[in-house]
């Protein structure tokens, strides 16, 4: 239940008055006591029919709604007689501004929210709003919200002992704002990690940061390539992966012979590239049945704050391989590719190189 200050702020009474109606409630048996300085607990009485929620489904961009676990996601609700909708607008349409976040959420008619690979802000925002919200992915680590997803600390150290195995000392992590601002997430920090504990330097080379649009990214690529290309690249989502493989493609820079790529997401395209493309693989259906009962707990007025991890898969896929020895392709200034007079090791100018 909220506690006695919001409840008297949004029902514009003076706090003694909201404070002698929970005690009133609580009374008769609607409402127990936690202790000191904490809310109250609903307890809803014997036959107690669940409420249809009114579930709004708030993704990362456009892409995601029409990912196999949120279609799924939607038909599983509407047959527990919930009504689920996607909302009109995006984080990536809101710039994952809390502000505007705010904004949006507070005039979308909704009981409860599901937010989609969302900043630490913004989810922290989701603690504290009144509505209960579920964070599927996302930076959720430590926050009191419900949560789920794929254990990629753990794979993210694995796949760095790969590449380090195979001769990769120049690893780039590409990631949106979200996952590096203001610094980086728990996954990215345990690839960085496992890097130094490989007697590797890390920095801003490794996980450089970038104006979040696509020309951005493409920019990226062009400064990554042009002084001190790097032999490996982990970038987070398949829109991404795709983008960088295209892009590279173009300048003569192809998976694995020049570079090795990987995605620490699965995708349903995957499975028609050739070469087959490595990347983390996880089952989506603990990730739906997770939010399944997290919704109806919400429905019958339970408070439901846990969080899960769920296990996932290493396919190494055609897109990884050993360090090429010959010297690494460069994208130039008038975006041709050349060959690069860097060596293969990682030296001073990998540190000292200015990212964008």
């Amino acid at each position: 239940m909220p506690g006695v200050q919001r409840l008297a702020a949004e029902f514009s009474v003076n706090c003694k008055t909201a404070e002698t109606t929970l005690q009133a409630l609580e009374n008769e048996g609607l409402l127990v006591g936690q202790g000191p300085g904490r809310r109250r607990k609903i307890v809803l009485p014997e036959g107690h029919t669940p409420l249809a929620l009114r579930v709004a489904l708030l993704v990362s961009d456009a892409p995601a709604r029409g990912a196999d676990y949120m279609i799924e996601l939607g038909h599983r609700l509407e047959a527990a007689g919930h009504v689920p909708f996607f909302a009109d607008k995006t984080l990536r349409d809101l710039g994952m501004d809390v502000r505007r976040v705010a904004r949006y959420v507070k005039k979308t008619g909704a009981d409860a929210w599901i937010v989609s690979a969302a900043s630490r802000d913004v989810l922290q925002w989701f603690v504290e709003y009144e509505k209960p919200a579920f964070a599927l992915f996302g930076r959720r680590s430590t926050l009191p919200i419900a949560a789920v997803g794929p254990d990629h600390v753990q794979a993210g150290r694995l796949l760095v002992r790969r590449l380090v195995a195979l001769g990769h000392q120049r690893i780039v992590i590409l990631t949106q704002k979200a996952r590096r601002i203001p610094e980086p997430g728990q996954s990215e920090r345990a690839q960085l990690e496992e890097m130094q504990a490989h007697g590797l330097q890390t920095g801003s080379y490794n996980i450089p940061d970038w104006d979040d649009t696509p020309e951005g990214f493409h920019r990226l690529l062009d400064e990554l390539f042009r002084v001190t290309p790097p032999t490996a690249l982990i970038i987070d989502e398949p829109l991404l992966f795709h983008a960088a493989k295209n892009h590279l493609a173009r300048h003569g820079i192809l998976a694995p012979d020049q570079v090795s790529l990987f995605c620490t997401d699965p995708d349903p395209t995957f499975a028609w590239c050739r070469p087959t493309i490595a990347h983390l693989h996880w089952d989506s259906r603990p990730v739906v049945r997770q939010v399944l009962r997290w919704v109806d707990n919400v429905a019958k007025g339970k408070d439901d704050q846990r969080q899960t991890l769920t296990k996932i898969e290493f396919v190494e896929g055609g897109t990884v391989g050993p360090v090429a020895e010959s010297g690494s392709l460069e994208v130039g200034e008038s975006g041709e590719s050349g060959e690069s007079g860097e060596s293969g090791s990682q030296g001073s100018g990998v540190r000292d190189q200015e990212q964008p």
